[in-house]
């Protein structure tokens, strides 16, 4: 899909298919995480349903820009209507003639980490001198102290690249299709799709979940694999983020046919299952057919648990108490909270619902630097469960959101899988006790 293609359709379609069946009952805005913060936004109905009457293309609300993309208000509309897929539409024609470039160098987290991961501990340190990040703010316009990623000295790439080698044997050839009988992979090959946090900066994430698929009897294959386009979408470059989940997906798809796809980051498997179709209108085979395929990690494991096919007497006691938060995008995909059932199959776990719609940082949303305080304002409630609950420690699906909720409370935020890693003793990461 072209650039023009992608502002063509969301021109044209805007999901009006879904426009009158809005009855105004508000009941969007009473949840809208951002409305409730700040008087900047004018609320998804206004913004969404309603403005969209007379935009004809164009905007008729600049405080469209201030809605954050969580998709609660599609997620809570009891007629269907399409208001934050109406929202991201919009937003993208509005942005076109105009795109900062902020937005478009926020968008770029695999070439941020291929730049960061070699100077680790330099990036690291630099990133914490506030001048330094004064400057930043100044010239690029993301706020000082916005969550920051922390480089990492060995990509998870480069850690499987030996990985593969020690525990296979051998490299996995779709082409040849090749997969050697072996009673310890009884349950045959499996496709992980990492994302760029995963492949960069979440790297013990991506570790623990091959590390348990391992230990449940798969046979795990990390084919080559680039961008979604995640961030492009929700910064309105729909074309930049077109190419980038074509590209992926014709990716995965190459790794093997009918394979089941597990991917730990919960955004990056919301945009290839639904937001690359009902947000930009991507109509592919390929796409649909890897979406069909993919699952969230704790979705994946849940099921099997579900299904008494997963090994419960191989858990070892965890006596904690910890908050689990589930990002607005892997909410917006309707399976549930399997997290939850998945961590307290752990003796001794006690997993609080966060109760709270969003964190605030909403993929690059709590960057920016005009957004930053709607953003930490957001957050708040769920920084102070944590602080209730357990301080130390707490349970978050995505990359940035674990970043928000690190930098707003200090505490130690983790994929639900690596608490299970924990359980299950595969490994002790980086001098982490299990």
């Amino acid at each position: 899909m072209t650039d023009n293609a992608a502002l063509e359709y969301a021109k044209a379609t805007l999901a009006r298919t879904s426009l009158d069946q809005c009855l105004k009952c508000t009941i969007c805005e009473t949840q809208c995480p951002v409305m409730r913060v700040t008087p900047k936004f004018s609320g998804p109905k206004f913004v969404g349903p309603q403005a969209e009457r007379f935009r004809k293309g164009q905007s008729v609300d600049k405080s469209l820009d201030y809605c954050s993309g969580c998709s609660i208000c599609t997620t809570v509309c009891p007629h269907g209507v399409k208001i934050a897929e109406l929202n991201a539409q919009a937003r993208a024609v509005m942005k076109a003639e105009h795109m900062p470039l902020r937005d478009r160098l926020i968008t770029q987290t695999e070439l941020e980490g291929k730049l960061l991961t070699p100077l680790a501990p330099v990036a690291n340190a630099a990133l914490k001198v506030k001048p330094i990040r004064k400057i930043v703010e100044g010239v690029i316009q993301v706020h000082a102290d916005a969550p920051m990623p922390q480089a990492q000295t060995q990509s998870f790439l480069s850690w499987w690249k030996k990985h593969e080698k020690d525990v296979y044997g051998t490299t996995w050839s779709a082409s040849r299709g090749v997969f050697t009988p072996d009673k310890r992979w009884h349950r045959g090959p499996i496709v992980f799709f990492h994302g760029c946090a995963g492949a960069y900066f979440e790297v013990e994430t991506s570790k623990a979940t091959v590390e348990v698929l391992e230990h449940l009897g798969y046979r795990v294959i990390v084919p080559k694999q680039g961008c979604c386009g995640l961030a492009s979408q929700s910064n309105g470059l729909f074309g930049d983020a077109s190419r980038h989940v074509l590209k992926l997906a014709r990716e995965l798809q190459k790794a093997g046919k009918d394979l089941k796809i597990v991917s730990s980051s919960g955004s990056c498997a919301g945009m290839l299952r639904h937001e690359a179709h009902e947000i930009m209108g991507i109509e592919d085979a390929v796409l649909k057919d890897v979406g069909a395929r993919l699952f969230e990690t704790s979705e994946f494991i849940a099921h099997l648990m579900d299904e008494g096919d997963f090994p419960f007497e191989d858990l070892h006691p965890i006596e904690t108490s910890l908050t689990y938060h589930q990002p607005c995008q892997v909410k917006s995909q309707g399976f549930g909270k399997p997290a939850i059932r998945m961590m307290e199959a752990i003796p001794g776990v006690h997993v609080e619902e966060s109760g709270q719609p969003c964190c605030g940082i909403a993929g690059t949303y709590g960057l920016k630097k005009e957004k930053f305080e709607v953003a930490q304002a957001i957050g708040k409630p769920l920084f102070d469960k944590i602080e209730h609950v357990n301080p130390r420690l707490a349970a978050c699906d995505t990359e940035t959101c674990r970043w928000q909720i690190r930098k707003g409370t200090g505490a130690e935020v983790i994929h639900p899988i690596e608490l299970l890693h924990r359980s299950l003793h595969l490994r002790t990461q980086e001098g982490r006790q299990p």
